[in-house]
């Protein structure tokens, strides 16, 4: 199985970078795991406890569960996904079977912070985008698809995001094997990538 770990900031384009490596691949062949799936089940804790806790600090993520289910999925078994609820900060009671594949793409902000993680990464890419091009698709996406007013937002970028994204994520791009600017459509490096997974299904 090739695994390819995909990083970068907030609203960088990951998913987008996800969506146009896997679009000429067989979707039988290849899966996706997101690493907000992994944020730590948070249910001791009251809804507004939870709103206060620092999502952007690799703490809040559940690497030891992430480590387990990526080392599984290497050996061959199918492991129950977790689905995690921007609106409720928590995770849910569902979960979704993912099935191993010749390719599994690992994508989040903080998937290269974990050495353990970085490690079983065959492929570390790092999407690059301007911080103000970032902070305007996240304003965007939280507002429209996660229910938050403009000013939650705004502080939470000024208090945590960027905070966390300077100390944590910003760093790992020295991990990275390959770095896609992702502020216009890179085709050379999605052509390089795609290349590289064509061969491994071969």
């Amino acid at each position: 199985m090739l695994t390819i770990g995909i990083a970068g900031g907030t609203g960088c384009g990951k998913t987008t970078v996800v969506n146009q490596i896997i679009s000429q691949l067989p979707e039988s062949e290849v899966g996706v795991i997101s690493q907000d799936s992994y944020y730590k089940d948070l249910s001791h804790l009251d809804f507004a406890e939870r709103c206060k806790v620092n999502f952007d600090h690799p703490r809040a993520i559940d690497f030891e569960l992430l480590e387990a289910h990526l080392r599984a999925l290497k050996a061959g078994m199918p492991v129950e996904q977790p689905i995690y609820s921007f609106v409720d900060h928590n995770r849910t009671r569902q979960t979704v079977l993912t099935h191993p594949q010749k390719v599994m793409i690992v994508e989040g902000i903080l998937i290269m912070t974990h050495p353990e993680i970085r490690k079983l990464f065959d492929i570390k890419i790092f999407v690059h985008a301007d911080s103000d091009e970032r902070l305007i698709r996240r304003l965007r996406r939280d507002i429209q698809e996660r229910g938050r007013d403009l000013q939650e937002v705004l502080d939470r970028y000024q208090n945590t995001l960027k905070p966390m994204h300077d100390q944590f994520i910003e760093p790992t791009k020295e991990y990275a094997d390959i770095i896609i600017p992702n502020n216009k459509y890179n085709t050379v490096a999605i052509d390089i990538v795609r290349t590289i997974i064509a061969e491994k299904l071969v």
